[in-house]
């Protein structure tokens, strides 16, 4: 399935009608980027999270990274904590751990949603709210009926990305992470990309064992396309950036969308070959820090609700 993603989004980016890669500023790019010192986000301990044991840490990045996806909207939704005002995925896993580190549980099954639009509790309801309810229940229901209720002790002897990815999208059918561009199947899979990656590092940080996730390509999302465009290594044809720079929402599956994530997957990987001794993941988590250096710069993200990211 990795190899797909590869595949398929090479397929988009060779037929692209409104995203192109600019290869020239690309290149310019690449001799930039420092490669002494990336690092998985989640060795930045964030909200304390690696005070938890491996188990719990792993368990609960199942339930959240499950529904960590679309929090754009006007408003935005946010809540209020001891450290400030906080929003979108940074919010979800400061209430989620908040909750697990209090309740010592991450199975969800027999939450209600009352209980859980409680959880989340903001200035507004959560977009799709009800959508994340469904996962998070239908997941630790899963886990419980196939995986004898500990979703670790499950994987726990599996240290390869390929095998870990595979038992992810073959019992979770809420990661599936596809579209349809000039009748072909594009692959994604953002979340599981993303969770297999998280549980991997978090294995090799913690348990100190040997693992492997240099097969991970990246995790195709809105943020980094959009550095990607501040940085012009992405263009938008003049149709394209009228939709996005003006905030208008675009369809799942649409060209638009389908394009816009594929020219992130391809840049990684024109990346990757340049830097061989390089994960592509690894490089995938280069970007989403360095979002914040052109935040200044950058326009807006695309707009597209959907539960993929």
């Amino acid at each position: 399935m990795l190899n797909k993603i590869k595949s398929s989004c090479k397929f988009v980016a060779d037929n692209s009608k409104y995203v192109k890669i600019n290869y020239d500023e690309l290149d310019k790019f690449i001799n930039n980027i420092d490669c002494s010192n990336l690092k998985n986000w989640l060795m930045y301990d964030p909200y304390n999270l690696l005070e938890l044991n491996v188990e719990t840490i792993i368990n609960f990045l199942l339930i959240f990274e499950s529904i960590d996806y679309s929090f754009w909207g006007q408003p935005k939704w946010k809540i209020d904590t001891e450290e400030g005002i906080k929003d979108g995925s940074d919010a979800l896993l400061y209430v989620m751990l908040k909750y697990v580190k209090k309740t010592k549980k991450t199975d969800f099954s027999n939450i209600s949603l009352n209980e859980f639009k409680k959880l989340l509790k903001g200035n507004v309801d959560i977009p799709l709210l009800e959508k994340r309810y469904k996962t998070i229940v239908g997941i630790s229901k899963i886990v419980n009926e196939r995986m004898n209720g500990n979703f670790y002790k499950f994987i726990k002897n599996i240290t390869s990305d390929t095998q870990l990815f595979d038992i992810i999208i073959s019992n979770f059918e809420s990661f599936k992470d596809e579209r349809i561009y000039d009748g072909k199947t594009i692959y994604f899979y953002k979340l599981a990309q993303l969770l297999t990656s998280d549980i991997l590092h978090i294995r090799e940080k913690l348990e100190g064992i040997k693992v492997d996730y240099s097969n991970l390509i990246g995790c195709a999302d809105y943020k980094i396309p959009q550095t990607l465009r501040a940085l012009g290594i992405v263009e938008y044809n003049d149709e394209l950036a009228n939709i996005i720079d003006s905030e208008k929402h675009i369809e799942i599956s649409s060209k638009y969308e389908v394009e816009i994530r594929a020219s992130q997957i391809v840049v990684l990987e024109y990346i990757h070959k340049k830097f061989i001794n390089i994960n592509s993941i690894d490089i995938n988590d280069f970007f989403f820090v360095y979002s914040k250096k052109v935040k200044s710069i950058a326009k807006p993200y695309h707009l597209c609700r959907n539960t993929n990211y």
